[in-house]
């Protein structure tokens, strides 16, 4: 018996979300229903985190503890042999016994994809929020700053246990140009539930005209300011870091 840790991308558009919640269609139900077919028996297994209903990722981790006799590699391709289309195994490594998916990662980094046209492009629609007019890049990149640092992010979502703290500490929040309009990347220690989506729609507005100080008054005095939510299919989560231990899984996201 050995601990796997597994790398895992999908799309997230028909899915309700990663976490298992009875027999609806998620990503952990997926998946756990075709390591059964390879003799798995644990209850559950492991992850670092939840992705919402409608989230891509391409650099989701988990652990299974499995009994197989064969190579990392043909693990891989008898998961993906059975998995759906939406849903596949980049990579599996045996991981020391004590690892944690969750508890032992150091940072997460979520891409953001808007796309800037003045009609509706089906194409990118699945994977993008469209957003017209276009945005001022100077007031995108103040509002990014901002964010940067240690702060109380309790007017951007909510811990995922009650009573737990909201202050996170933000590595990189950046926005950077792409040949449809814009990619936001941002890295933090941790993120609270919808955070990202609410620092992106803020940002827009920010972008848009809309007074640019809400952003450091929200985390200066932590008020609910609650912004609204920036629709999940342009959010991916695209790397979780373990002790200085950072790879990029989304190649394409490189562009």
């Amino acid at each position: 018996m050995a601990l796997y840790k597994l790398i895992l991308a999908y799309d997230g558009t028909d899915f309700s979300g990663f976490q298992r919640q009875g027999k609806t269609r998620t990503v952990q139900l997926v998946v756990e229903t075709v390591l059964r077919e390879l003799g798995w028996q644990q209850p559950a297994m492991l992850f670092a985190g939840r992705t919402d209903a409608g989230v891509h990722a391409c650099g989701q981790v988990a652990t299974i503890s499995l009994d197989w006799q064969h190579s990392s590699a043909d693990l891989v391709n008898a998961l993906n042999a059975r998995l759906p289309d939406d849903v596949s195994v980049i990579e599996a490594n045996v991981a020391q016994a004590e690892f944690h998916p969750r508890y032992d990662a150091s940072s997460r980094t979520y891409h953001y994809h808007l796309y800037q046209l003045p009609v509706r492009q089906p194409l990118l629609e699945r994977y993008a929020w469209r957003i017209w007019p276009e945005l001022d890049p100077e007031r995108l990149d103040r509002a990014a700053s901002r964010f940067i640092g240690r702060h109380d992010f309790c007017a951007f979502g909510r811990a995922m246990k009650k009573g737990g703290s909201t202050t996170r500490e933000v590595y990189t929040s950046q926005w950077m140009k792409t040949p449809e309009g814009w990619r936001y990347e941002v890295e933090a220690n941790a993120f609270l539930y919808h955070m990202v989506r609410r620092m992106v729609f803020i940002q827009v507005q920010a972008a848009s005209g809309a007074d640019e100080s809400e952003i450091e008054t929200a985390l200066r005095e932590g008020r609910p300011l609650k912004p609204g939510l920036a629709p999940a299919q342009g959010l991916f989560l695209v790397n979780v870091s373990y002790a200085g231990l950072t790879r990029e899984r989304c190649e394409d996201e490189k562009n």
